[in-house]
């Protein structure tokens, strides 16, 4: 539920929201449109399953475009399903990477400070410090050789 709510300030932050809020909207205008230019197209709700089968580019079969304009509306909803569709995630994922390597950063930085107050620790501070040491290295031995090799690199 936490990571719902992580990804849902993403998507405000970033923008993406409105994106995904103008895809909608011309899905609905998309419909609209197709219910009364299409003969096969009997109703707004089937023209906006038509527009939402377009832009995910699954395409049924079961209604298709006869009309110019209608085709037209058709390329158009398509062409923002597959926009909308390959945005959305690399945004999150960049996004993602960002909190990732700025987690890391504030870590090590956490650590080195810790490492400078050395002299001034007393033993429980120092056993801690001991253990979270201990706990990063286990977890640097399980990493894949391949994750080990670029981390020397850098």
């Amino acid at each position: 539920m936490k990571g719902l709510r992580r990804i849902g300030r993403l998507l405000v932050h970033t923008g993406t929201v409105k994106v995904a809020i103008a895809y909608l909207i011309l899905l609905c205008i998309g419909g609209v449109a197709l219910s009364f230019i299409e003969p096969q197209v009997h109703g707004i709700f089937e023209g906006v399953y038509f527009c939402f089968i377009a832009s995910t580019t699954v395409g049924f079969g079961d209604i298709v475009p006869v009309t110019v304009l209608g085709r037209i509306i058709t390329i158009i909803v398509t062409l923002a399903g597959i926009l909308t569709v390959a945005m959305v995630p690399g945004v999150v994922v960049a996004y993602y990477t960002e909190y990732l390597k700025l987690r890391e950063k504030e870590t090590i930085s956490t650590f080195l400070e810790k490492l400078e107050r050395l002299p001034e620790m007393d033993q429980a501070q120092l056993e801690e410090l001991s253990e979270r040491v201990r706990e990063f290295n286990e977890k640097e031995l399980k990493k894949p050789k391949k994750d080990q090799d670029n981390t020397d690199r850098s």
